[in-house]
């Protein structure tokens, strides 16, 4: 496991050229005409970051920031809710996928990890009323416990500015093995396209140089 702070530069640098778990639902997003414009641009954008070696930047709206500046206060309470220490770590590489790889919000016991968000309300409320996970979440989790080789992970949603009893919504999501084979399949294929454009490029470019 990584010790190196999350979005610290020596964080990045690790990132830099793989695929992450909050982008799986990139890779694999499907239209009805086939792959969507996200895997496109996610493939592209990868391509980019290992022909520079510079991480594509990230936007951050206040929205985002908003969540990144509540996420330990949210760990914190967590903490309090299920009396289990969560350690942080860094950014851990796919066992069998070095090109690959998540930065959990945190592990906690000898299995199980935790996923915070801190969204606005209300989007908070919607999961407050079972409204179900977002599919891109579920996927993060399943490649965040194949990555750290856990069994389970708890889902978070925290906002402070709800009235105590709604400020915090814990739901535990159970590793599923037949998702992360689908998963792991999918991701290789991906990679292995984007070897493709840069063995392509490589090849047509020196060669036009020489």
């Amino acid at each position: 496991m990584s010790e190196i702070i999350q979005r610290s530069e020596e964080w990045y640098a690790l990132r830099c050229g793989k695929v992450t778990a909050s982008r799986i639902a990139d890779v694999i997003a499907k239209i009805k005409s086939g792959w969507g414009a996200s895997r496109a641009n996610y493939k592209a954008e990868l391509v980019s970051e290992r022909l520079t070696g510079i991480t594509a930047e990230s936007f951050i709206n206040k929205e985002m920031q908003w969540g990144i500046d509540h996420e330990q206060e949210a760990r914190e309470n967590y903490q309090f809710i299920v009396n289990e220490d969560v350690q942080e770590t860094g950014f851990v590489v796919h066992p069998d996928i070095p090109d690959s790889g998540a930065s959990p919000d945190g592990l906690t016991g000898n299995d199980g990890m935790v996923e915070i968000k801190c969204p606005n309300t209300a989007t908070h409320i919607e999961t407050l009323q079972g409204e179900g996970l977002k599919q891109r979440y579920i996927y993060q989790m399943m490649w965040q416990m194949a990555c750290c080789q856990r069994q389970w992970c708890d889902f978070v949603s925290y906002d402070p500015r709800m009235p105590p009893h709604l400020q915090i919504f814990i739901k535990r999501i159970e590793r599923d093995d037949e998702i992360i084979a689908m998963l792991e399949k999918e991701i290789k294929a991906f990679l292995q396209e984007i070897d493709d454009v840069i063995t392509s490029l490589n090849t047509r470019y020196q060669k036009d140089a020489a």
